[in-house]
């Protein structure tokens, strides 16, 4: 059995994308360009700008396309003119943009403390803009972030709120609408690697990372991707009709399999997670090992974040919430897609059995040797 099980590094590209970015192949022309060629293929980006932005609830004017998540967060963020504050548990990509980002602690349950950011909002209020970075759920343990509460706090100070819906969007309901910037990358939903978009509120201005054009409104210069972006829109469409009640439920049993043959083993079971992820402790063993003992089974799991050039760091997100520097070494993250079945579940907690007893025994057997 060869079963993916990292779902929130990146998705199947879905069949809707695959069609959608086949059939604009064949149109030729560059988007900018005034003849009938450039407008024809203007006419495919611009529909899709359209669906995104329904989707969401916003005024198409307000989606700026981008190379990914990565660049939307930097754009939002890099040359915002005031205090930014930023989770403790957000992506790299949010997290190391602002060198004088004031940092928003967590509960041990990873959900950001509001009582905390009330403080930082006090202290900084009257002294310039105000931006907040909270991410609507995390991609390492799935915990959703309690986002309606961020934005109607940020409203008591006058602050604007930015949030990284990559994980959520597709996954859960949100009023997107009620964020001044959100960021989305379509690899994440099923749609194509290397695009993604930055949902802007029409009074905040934002400075472009690049000079050279002026495409997406002079905030993004550069070609449009329109094979990527016309995928996107389609992946989108797909995945807020996507029903993940079953994901959840085979998740649930995952977890319950594998608690029964040894306790403490999920983290943050008891927060409000996304249905198809969770993080597993297998206590002694190296999330390094786990990884490639799980990829020799079939089963093919990370260590959280994939965005590291393949490198297993200890993850930040759980140290900020109060696990020891050991515990994070020895977590995988395991995130499944709609279609996952019960077989599957059931020989991944057989297979996660299977290495805890061998490491346990080798354990076990060097200490005998070296008593």
């Amino acid at each position: 059995m060869i079963c993916y099980f990292d779902y929130n590094a990146t998705a199947p590209l879905c069949v809707s994308a695959q069609k959608a970015m086949c059939d604009v192949m064949d149109i030729v022309g560059n988007p900018s360009s005034v003849h009938s060629f450039g407008r024809n293929i203007r006419k495919e980006v611009e529909k899709a700008r359209k669906t995104i932005a329904s989707i969401l609830g916003v005024e198409s004017t307000r989606i700026i396309f981008t190379s990914g998540a990565t660049e939307a967060n930097n754009l939002a963020l890099k040359h915002f003119p005031g205090q930014v504050f930023v989770s403790a548990i957000e992506h790299d990509c949010v997290y190391n943009v602002r060198e004088d980002a004031k940092i928003i602690p967590v509960t041990e349950n990873g959900i950001v403390c509001l009582i905390k950011l009330k403080e930082l909002l006090e202290e900084h209020k009257d002294k310039g803009p105000l931006l907040i970075s909270v991410m609507a759920a995390n991609n390492e343990t799935g915990v959703i972030q309690p986002l309606a509460e961020v934005v109607a706090l940020a409203k008591e100070y006058g602050a604007y709120v930015h949030s990284d819906i990559v994980q959520a969007v597709g996954r859960i309901e949100f009023p997107w609408h009620t964020l001044d910037m959100a960021s989305i990358s379509a690899h994440k939903i099923g749609g194509p690697t290397g695009v993604g978009c930055l949902v802007v509120s029409p009074n905040l201005p934002i400075k472009p990372l690049f000079v050279g054009g002026g495409q997406e409104r002079f905030h993004r210069p550069g070609t449009e991707n329109t094979m990527g972006i016309v995928g996107m829109a389609a992946a989108l469409k797909e995945s807020v009709i996507q029903d993940w009640r079953n994901t959840e439920r085979l998740r649930d049993l995952l977890e319950d399999s594998i608690s029964s043959f040894c306790s403490d083993v999920c983290i943050a079971k008891t927060s409000p997670r996304l249905p198809n992820t969770t993080m597993l402790w297998m206590s002694g063993v190296k999330s390094e090992t786990q990884i490639m003992s799980f990829d020799l089974a079939g089963f093919s799991v990370s260590a959280g974040s994939a965005c590291s050039s393949g490198k297993i760091r200890p993850s930040r997100v759980l140290q900020s919430m109060g696990l020891s520097l050991e515990k994070s070494q020895q977590t995988i993250r395991v995130s499944l897609g709609a279609d996952v079945t019960l077989e599957a579940v059931q020989a991944f907690s057989q297979v996660w059995q299977a290495i805890y007893k061998k490491c346990l025994e080798k354990e076990s057997n060097y200490e005998l040797r070296s008593a």
